[in-house]
């Protein structure tokens, strides 16, 4: 006879044929979706067949792929943002940007005002350049990495540091529809005049391509939602949640890495043309405030804390 304890093992290795059903149905459902809304891509094909084969091939891969799951919803909203460009629904703001940071950050050589971005573009060197394209290739691997170590390492830090990276991403699409704003590279290539499905742009980042003799960031920036989201820079908020959480989980070494990650990035935004100083520090901003929302609603303990609570549970 088996016992209870066995049983419970056998179960849990092998899904259950109503999880089998839901998974089939919601990435079908994705699938047609996607279809309709921006037309089919390899990547959503891609993205179906990894959580997948991650919650079929094993109970920690299981686990794994439902705890990413939070990452899934942040690419497929960031994806669909194709569908709805922001500048639809308000103006965006091309001019009143460049000249508030000129204002405020501006830098005066030979009489002439310059923005940061400008004064940049016209003293490039070649080692900034490198660590620029470096620094700039990080902002997905590190979150993503650290999410998984974290992961294997405590599943509660996992999920609130994943929800914290979450929330910041949902405060900034929608700051990007109340507020759509050009990036310092779209003055540079066509003043202020509003020019709607204007791709992505290397901007600064082509000397890293051209260093290298690569089309890496040329791809990167062709897949771009909406060049018209610059206002906040959330590459500039990512990094400064990863150092506050490992700062939190107090890992020495690694806080290091990050801060100096999260100081390079910053740095890159405005030196390539990405970002004018102000995407850079309202990008901090929102960071800062996601942060402290969601240690908030975790003091609480309401609703929102115990379906956190489940969720964990769910993965651990």
């Amino acid at each position: 006879m088996r016992t209870t304890s066995t049983v419970a093992k056998k179960a849990e290795k092998s899904a259950s044929p109503k999880a089998a059903l839901w998974i089939a149905a919601l990435s079908l459902g994705y699938l047609l979706l996607s279809y309709i809304l921006i037309g089919f891509k390899a990547d959503q094909l891609l993205l179906v067949a990894l959580f997948t084969s991650l919650y079929y091939l094993s109970p920690i891969t299981r686990k794994f792929a439902l705890g990413f799951t939070i990452f899934m919803v942040f690419w497929v909203l960031y994806d669909y943002m194709k569908a709805f460009p922001n500048y639809w629904f308000k103006e965006v703001h091309i001019k009143d940007l460049y000249e508030a940071e000129k204002a405020i950050f501006g830098v005066v050589v030979d009489g002439v005002r310059l923005t940061p971005n400008e004064y940049w573009q016209l003293h490039h060197y070649t080692l900034l350049d490198v660590l620029s394209g470096i620094f700039y290739l990080s902002w997905v691997p590190v979150p993503m990495g650290f999410a998984a170590f974290l992961f294997f390492r405590n599943r509660t830090q996992f999920t609130y540091f994943s929800l914290t990276f979450l929330l910041v991403n949902l405060l900034g699409f929608v700051a990007y529809y109340l507020y759509p704003a050009a990036p310092p590279w779209y003055v540079q290539l066509h003043g202020f005049e509003f020019f709607p499905k204007t791709p992505g742009n290397m901007a600064g980042l082509a000397r890293f391509d051209a260093f290298f003799q690569i089309d890496l960031f040329r791809g990167m920036y062709a897949k771009g939602s909406n060049v018209f989201a610059a206002m906040p820079s959330l590459h500039s908020a990512y990094p400064l949640i990863v150092l506050y959480y490992g700062i939190k989980n107090r890992l020495k070494v690694a806080r290091v890495v990050f801060a100096v990650i999260a100081a390079g990035i910053w740095f890159a935004a405005v030196y390539t043309s990405h970002h004018y100083i102000l995407d850079v520090l309202f990008g901090i901003l929102f960071a800062a405030t996601s942060i402290a929302l969601f240690n908030y609603l975790m003091a609480r303990r309401g609703p929102t804390y115990r379906a956190v609570q489940r969720f964990i549970k769910a993965i651990e």
